[in-house]
């Protein structure tokens, strides 16, 4: 189907794709401002966090461990994400239509839903190096740089695989909602529409989900049983609870991020007569864009590893938490303490509640 009998069922009105301004037609001109601004809000946060992260990592060589690799995998995704997606969805919303024509709302739909799926399969792939490191389902298993790298690329492999398909005939990109930015086509129905909805529901959400509570239960029972051990042991005890609470905030920020989007997908696959506002349906396109702030803050931030050279690098290097840098070096003389390995943070093969 062309892109210019592609519409929205809103107020039984089919409307052209890329005529022009469209708030007399989809929504009052206010919603697009709105929008723009959340959007303008998420393209500096986004930009200004991720791209420390890139900056400290450069900067400092204790952060280029293994397992910081897919945080760094992360950033990236999510510096692409907000210039392919937040940037021109920015510019198109304050403009009310996509202005950069047919040929770049599939391009942008396919950087977008490539780079987005690289960042949401990162969290997963961390989750399960975690998994390994800490449950050592393999035994006195090394976590080495060519197991990240491999983790890393593995994000772009199979996010390409499950991208490229709407440019060659299986779906296609289209402008989403208030079509001020694209995205697979879920709205107008058929075979091969909702067949790949719902291939990429199964691929790129339910599995990385799945992956993630795996991974996460599972070393919450690890720690649990550390903690029973170590009763008299303070820092296990807390360490334990701190980890409790990433786990839970990584799971709901995964959900919160990436679960109205596939819902969307799917109700709307699955019946085609039900009416919802375009305004409506480009909120969990625009919302997952917000997980460009958040991921950083959650993943990254909250490390303290990479906290005390952040904070090093913007307060001109002065440590403004050096207890933590003194935790963490101590952790280090710890022989398999999973609890405070994890709480602590630091290089090598241990890994943060981060």
């Amino acid at each position: 189907m062309g892109f210019s009998t592609v519409a929205i069922i809103t107020h039984n009105t089919t409307i052209g794709t890329f005529d022009g301004p469209q708030w007399p037609h989809v929504a009052p001109k206010s919603t697009y401002m709105a929008v723009a601004t959340l959007m303008g809000t998420v393209v500096i946060l986004a930009s200004f966090m991720n791209g420390m992260v890139m900056l400290v990592s450069i900067k400092y060589k204790r952060l280029r461990s293994p397992l910081n690799y897919i945080l760094v995998n992360l950033a990236i995704a999510d510096l692409l994400v907000t210039f392919f997606g937040s940037t021109i969805s920015f510019s198109n919303n304050v403009h009310g239509y996509f202005t950069l024509g047919e040929s770049m709302c599939q391009f942008e739909g396919f950087m977008v839903s490539l780079t987005g799926i690289v960042g949401l399969w990162s969290l997963a792939i961390l989750a399960f190096e975690r998994y390994i490191v800490i449950c050592k389902p393999m035994g006195d298993f090394r976590f080495q740089q060519r197991h990240a790298v491999g983790g890393c690329l593995f994000t772009w492999i199979w996010s390409f695989i499950w991208t490229v398909p709407p440019l060659i005939g299986w779906c296609s990109y289209v402008p989403e909602g208030l079509r001020t930015s694209c995205g697979p086509n879920w709205y107008t129905g058929g075979s091969k529409n909702n067949s790949y909805v719902v291939a990429l529901f199964v691929t790129c959400f339910l599995m990385p989900l799945s992956l993630i509570i795996f991974s996460y239960f599972s070393l919450l029972v690890v720690l649990r049983t550390v903690a029973q051990q170590q009763k008299e042991c303070q820092t296990t005890q807390r360490a334990e609870r701190e980890v409790t609470r990433m786990v839970v905030a990584m799971v709901m920020a995964f959900l919160i991020c990436w679960l109205p989007y596939t819902t969307f997908a799917l109700v709307v696959a699955v019946d085609k007569d039900i009416v919802i506002h375009p305004t409506l349906a480009s909120m969990p396109s625009y919302f997952s864009k917000t997980a460009t702030v958040y991921n950083p803050i959650i993943y990254v931030f909250m490390n303290k590893q990479f906290r005390n050279c952040l904070m090093t690098t913007l307060c001109c290097g002065r440590n403004q938490f050096p207890g933590d840098e003194d935790t963490s070096t101590s952790s280090a003389s710890r022989s398999r303490t999973e609890a405070t390995n994890i709480s602590e943070g630091g290089g090598g093969n241990r890994i943060s509640p981060a």
